[in-house]
């Protein structure tokens, strides 16, 4: 029986898939993976600084306050997925700049701008968030995005 081998980007979505489920925000599951040279970098989820409570002890303040999806990003107790690969990237000393990230949905304005500074020149990506600002930010820098189908979840296994 012959199985077709998973391509490269649906490769690192999924792993960026498997990073999101540690998120511990209660409304998005959100992952990202900077990869270069077919290398992963850094991997970051959604969810409140390192030491602090989360969401999951405390409960949502966008829910609390009904904040709409994609709105007031600063009333959040979650740093979001790209910030944090970003973060863990300055932390070990790891240059972003020509790399590609892979994240479950669509970066908001604020990570979008994050990712221009990093150096990143494409973003992948399956799933679409509601702030749509980041399209001419990255047409104006030439950050190349594509938007794939969704990877199976499923992990195969031969023998």
């Amino acid at each position: 029986m012959e199985t077709e081998r998973l391509s490269l980007d649906h490769y690192f979505l999924k792993i960026a898939s498997v990073v999101a489920e540690r998120s511990t925000c209660r409304r998005h599951h959100i992952g990202a993976i900077a990869v270069k040279n077919k290398h992963i970098l850094t991997t970051g989820y959604n969810g409140a600084a390192a030491g602090v409570k989360d969401c999951l002890e405390l409960g949502c303040l966008r829910d609390q306050q009904n904040i709409a999806s994609g709105t007031h990003h600063e009333i959040c107790r979650a740093i979001h997925a790209e910030q944090n690969a970003i973060i863990q990237a300055s932390l070990h000393g790891i240059s972003l700049e020509g790399g590609t990230i892979y994240c479950t949905h669509t970066p908001c304005i604020l990570c979008a701008k994050m990712l221009v500074n990093a150096g990143i020149k494409r973003f992948v990506t399956f799933s679409k968030y509601s702030d749509d600002s980041f399209i001419e930010l990255f047409k104006e820098v030439g950050i190349i995005v594509d938007i794939l189908n969704k990877p199976n979840s499923e992990i195969t296994f031969l023998g």
